[in-house]
């Protein structure tokens, strides 16, 4: 693991003289994403915040590198930092290019000017976040996604050693998420620097990161790998989920299942029924669902959505007692739809269940 870039140390963060989190400790490494996860309100961007110094720290102190933040001017920390926060920014008639542009002053003198190289290394930033085309537009003109991608020209052009990102993909459809979350994790691969990000998209933030923070609104809760921490119940408990569920294997958020005794029983399995069930769900029609190994695709989508679900144990032959169950279930329905067109040895039950007669 690379050096640290940036730390906090016992920090406090909050507005006024009120510490909203206290004790928050970070650390980020070379090559290392590192992002804050929890609901609204919880704190992620205060703590971003206080961290880029957009807002007083109410107690500890940020580090960048070995030096405290607090020791060096504005021009020393952006040529090590670059931020890139919601809101806020609204340049009057200036250019995409000439704001992107203004990544370069902590390299210039007082009078700003760019040389040749300055304006290379702007082309270069808006080269890759493929944002060429709007160099010569107003940024008043912009869409809030072409916004998103200048924004992190700008603070690529400032070259720094950290990026501090939030909520980068706030406005972003799912194409301009993936490409801007692509550069940074090429920005960080590539070059050896760091970022500490904050998102709300749960699945976004499993694939990305190499370290999350759950921030709780009171204080800092679970850190670690994703894949250590972002457990099912862990996230359910996170975000104080009482309706539906959320499943951390596919980085997907369930609704409740339809309330009352199932009316339509679904044959499915290896991904079948999945549509079928979601058709359901929609026309708001409780049915149930078999059988299904629990390690078949369908199941954990059944399971959350059905009002009761007929499984197997993964890798064996559906048992009769099991079949038993699921024929008296279809029987107690009113339709069975069967979504497979081929059956196995692991699953030869269920051809028996289709032709039960309602």
């Amino acid at each position: 693991m690379g050096r640290d870039l940036l730390r906090t140390e016992h920090m406090a963060v909050g507005y006024g003289k009120i510490p909203l989190l206290c004790e928050v400790e970070l650390h980020v490494r070379q090559g290392e994403i590192v992002t804050l996860v929890g609901p609204n309100g919880a704190g992620k961007s205060t703590i971003l915040r206080s961290i880029a110094r957009q807002l007083r720290l109410l107690g500890g102190s940020v580090y960048l590198g070995e030096k405290s933040l607090a020791s060096l001017s504005p021009a020393k920390a952006a040529r090590q930092m670059g931020v890139l926060t919601t809101g806020g920014v609204r340049p009057e008639l200036m250019t995409c290019e000439e704001l992107v542009g203004c990544g370069r002053y902590p390299y210039t003198g007082r009078l700003g000017i760019l040389s040749r190289e300055d304006w290379n290394k702007v082309h270069g930033a808006m080269e890759l976040t493929h944002t060429q085309d709007l160099a010569e537009r107003r940024f008043d003109t912009l869409s809030d996604g072409q916004r998103q991608r200048i924004l992190l020209a700008r603070a690529i052009c400032q070259e720094p050693e950290v990026l501090v990102l939030d909520e980068p993909t706030t406005f972003l459809d799912i194409r301009h998420k993936l490409e801007l979350l692509t550069i940074l994790r090429e920005l960080v691969r590539e070059r050896g620097i760091g970022a500490v990000i904050s998102l709300h998209e749960l699945d976004l933030a499993q694939r990305l990161s190499d370290y999350v923070v759950c921030v709780t609104g009171d204080r800092i809760g679970r850190c670690g790998p994703p894949e250590e921490i972002l457990t099912s119940s862990y996230i359910e408990e996170l975000y104080g989920i009482e309706k539906g569920s959320y499943d951390a294997r596919f980085g997907g958020a369930e609704f409740p299942p339809v309330k009352g005794t199932p009316k339509v029983f679904v044959i499915g399995g290896n991904g079948s029924g999945i549509p079928v069930y979601r058709r359901l769900h929609r026309q708001n029609i409780p049915f149930a669902a078999g059988i299904l190994h629990v390690n078949d695709i369908d199941y954990p989508v059944a399971r959350a959505l059905a009002a009761e679900t007929v499984a197997e144990a993964a890798f064996s032959p559906i048992c009769e007692e099991t079949y038993e169950r699921a024929e008296e279930l279809a029987r107690s329905c009113e339709e069975v739809i069967c979504c497979l067109t081929e059956f196995g040895t692991m699953n030869e039950a269920n051809r028996r269940l289709a032709q039960v007669k309602i």
